[in-house]
């Protein structure tokens, strides 16, 4: 009978194969499970029309413009970091159950556990963002500015989501569960009250503005405004690149180490 080699545990194809299974297993688990599923897209499109709602005419009037154009790109972001903290939270309770480590002792990359979860959260990032921006659509929110910034909306929350995700691994990995979801979740209360897709900037007191304006929650939102309607685009997408890969240079080396300390207890 033939014998077949297999790839060398620390060789590129086997970096391939075994990302493409682990990315495979983080996707059909996270479908699988309801309640994630509903609190990465459900509740941030739920979230989208009751802002528009309660609040879409006046801030329409106070804008000048339609207020989709802000709330829509607003509930993305806030979807993408939601789902970051479930991806989180199910990172860590891996950690505690032991299959971290299991997959740890196997014959596989070592490196295809993180790359795999990077690359989940990128899928899952773009079809929480193609569920809420369908949803805006479906109340009246349309692209002005054809095809080509429209693809490049889709990209802003990508980037941005990919970045809020390396801080969230980073953090879970040698954080409590509890101090993890409680934190982040303020934080990203706080970033959303005072972001430019709540209300317009000028809606601010004085002494905010500079913090709003220059949060990186207001600078993507203002990147997929301007991709949307019109407006200032270069400065806040160079903005949004240089906070996420200042987020990605920051976190992305303890996120790698906690990983691999997690993986081998």
């Amino acid at each position: 009978m033939a014998v077949h080699e297999l790839p060398a545990e620390h060789s590129v194809r086997s970096l391939v194969v075994h990302t493409a299974i682990h990315t495979n297993r983080l996707l059909l688990r996270w479908v699988r499970d309801p309640v994630t599923l509903a609190q990465s897209t459900l509740f941030p499109a739920l979230m989208l029309v009751m802002l528009n709602i309660v609040l879409g005419r006046q801030v329409s009037a106070f804008a000048g413009h339609d207020a989709l154009h802000m709330t829509v790109p607003m509930t993305a972001i806030v979807g993408v970091m939601t789902g970051s903290v479930v991806s989180a939270v199910a990172l860590g309770r891996e950690r505690r159950t032991g299959l971290l480590a299991r997959f740890w002792v196997l014959p596989c990359h070592r490196a295809s556990g993180l790359v795999s979860r990077i690359l989940a959260d990128a899928a899952r990032i773009l079809l929480c963002t193609i569920v809420i921006v369908g949803t805006g659509c479906a109340i009246g929110f349309r692209f002005d500015n054809g095809i080509g910034p429209t693809v490049c909306y889709f990209v802003v929350p990508l980037l941005f989501g990919l970045a809020f995700t390396t801080a969230v691994t980073a953090i879970a990995v040698f954080t409590a569960k509890a101090a993890l979801v409680e934190g982040i979740s303020l934080g990203t209360s706080l970033l959303m009250f005072f972001s430019t897709g709540f209300v317009p900037l000028q809606a601010y007191p004085q002494w905010a503005r500079p913090v709003v304006e220059q949060q990186p929650m207001s600078k993507a939102i203002d990147a997929m405004m301007g991709l949307s309607l019109g407006g200032p685009v270069r400065g806040p997408m160079i903005a949004v690149i240089a906070w996420s890969l200042s987020i990605i240079a920051i976190f992305a080396v303890p996120a790698a180490i906690g990983y691999r300390r997690a993986s081998r207890r």
